[in-house]
This record gives structure tokens, sequence and C-alpha cells, in this order.
């Protein structure tokens, strides 16, 4: 389950509530840098993060049509312990690979910050509207949390989707904030770079709104193939929407706070109610 361009309205009065960062519209300032020097550099940005990530589930999306059994019959696990046994590694393991998932974001926004942006402000993640961003997040993840969930569980029973497994963490003191830190860097990590910045990027070397944004959605759903086809196309639509929310906000911000809110509620709700439900499929 990002953001991009620029908006087209904002909250309130237009001095107060509209944001068009040049990133949005894709005509912004993007200091002087040659376009090949920009297009290598998304290139990079993108093999050190969730590019890769997307050859990575087509792979291991490759590999569970081709085994044996139906894909719901298989598992696709999430957060799972790193050392089991070791409590204390286990935690080490986990700070870590939350830690070093951050780092192409502060790619990013050196990156930002050369062009003279204003860094992750450019992209509209900063603390100037908070309750702008969490109230439009909130809104957001309600809508698209409950229908994720019903394509989820409809593409699994149909046979085209794995059966998720958020969370096999073991029942321990850090179980809860190392979930809630994974969401919170699942949500920082895709709408920074697959919304705000791929989308400014795009646009300054020249593509148009609508390939800039199924560009975006093809790679958010790219990434999430190990899931299966329902998380391949549910993720592109949650791109799709997401996109559109960026463009006439022109932040972030709300974006990554109902990212958080979605993948905290799927992590933690599956540590509860696991075992527990009849109608959440366990592995």
């Amino acid at each position: 389950m990002q953001s991009d361009a620029s908006p087209v309205t904002g909250a309130g009065s237009p001095g107060r509530g509209r944001q068009e960062p040049d990133g949005g519209r894709g005509d912004g300032a993007d200091g002087g840098l040659p376009r090949r020097l920009l297009r290598n550099e998304t290139l990079l940005v993108l093999a050190l993060s969730l590019g890769a990530s997307g050859v990575s589930a087509l792979i291991s999306f490759i590999g569970s049509l081709t085994k044996p059994g139906g894909l719901k019959d298989q598992a696709a696990m999430m957060n799972s312990s790193q050392a089991p046994g070791r409590p204390w590694l286990d935690l080490t393991w986990q700070l870590f690979g939350i830690a070093t998932a951050l780092v192409p974001v502060a790619l990013v926004a050196h990156l930002l910050l050369r062009e003279r942006a204003g860094g992750l402000r450019a992209v509209g993640l900063d603390r100037r509207r908070p309750g702008f961003d969490l109230s439009r997040g909130v809104c957001v993840a309600a809508v698209i949390g409950g229908s994720g969930l019903l394509l989820y569980l409809g593409a699994r029973a149909a046979g085209f989707n794995l059966t998720v497994v958020p969370e096999a963490l073991p029942g321990v003191w850090w179980k809860v904030p190392v979930l809630v830190a994974s969401a919170v860097q699942n949500a920082v990590v895709e709408e920074v770079i697959v919304v705000g910045y791929l989308l400014r990027r795009l646009g300054q070397l020249g593509w148009t709104p609508v390939a800039a944004l199924a560009a975006s959605a093809v790679l958010r759903g790219s990434y999430h193939l190990y899931q299966g086809i329902g998380g391949l196309v549910g993720n592109m639509v949650m791109g799709v929407i997401f996109v559109l929310l960026y463009r006439r906000w022109g932040r972030v911000g709300p974006l990554v706070a109902a990212h958080a809110l979605i993948d905290t509620v799927a992590f933690v709700g599956y540590a509860v109610l696991a075992g527990k439900v009849g109608w959440l499929p366990t592995a």
C-alpha cells in the first residue's frame, strides 16, 4: 500500500492552505542540474530502495507461482523474528533494519537540499501543518484500510493472493513498539520516494502528469507483488489515489500519516486477533 505532484487546491485561504511545491507540477527549479544527472540520480535512488524491492518481489512471486500448491496455501511473512529465542539480539536487528531502511529517505533529503528545494519540506514532510496532516491522514486511512482488507480477503479466497502474515514476532515487551516503528518507517520511505521525490524528478525530466502518475502507481504495486495479484492491484489503486491527493494537497504528510495508521492497524491488529477470529486467515 505515495504522493507526488502539484496541488490543485488547498485547505483554507490561498495564503494559508494552498501548497504548490515546484516538484508537484514538475516544472520547479532543479538547481540547474542536467537531465542526464537527474535521470541517473533517480535510477540510483530507486535501485537502492523500492525499485530493488520491486525486482525482489517479482522474483518472490515467480517462486510462489512455480511452487506446488495454490497461492493461498503459501505465506507472505512480514516483521518476523531475526534471532529466535534471543530477544535482545532480535530487538537489535529489528531496530537496525528500521534505521537502515530510512537511509534512502535521508539521501533524498540531501538531494533536495542540493537543489536548494528545502529538503523534505519541498515535498511536504515537515511540522508546519500537523493538524492538517493528521486529520486528512485519519480520513484516508479509514477509507483505504477497510477497502484494502476486503480486497485482500477476496483475492485470497479466489486464489490470487498468498496468505499475508503481518507479524510473527515473539511475545516480548518490545513487540508492539517495533511494529509501530516498522509501520512508520514503511510510510515515510514509500510516500517520500514513490510520491514526493519520484513525481518531482519525473516532472523535471519532462514526463506528463499522467505518465508520472502511472509510473508511481506501478512502482508501488510492484514491490507488493510478493503478496500476490491482490497485493499488486490493490496497491496500484492506492497509488493512483495517493498521487491525486498529493496533487491536491501538495504534501506527503497526510499520506505518511494515513499509511502509518493503515500499517499499524494491520500489524498490531493481526497480533491481537490472529487465531481468535475466523475471518482472519493465518498461516
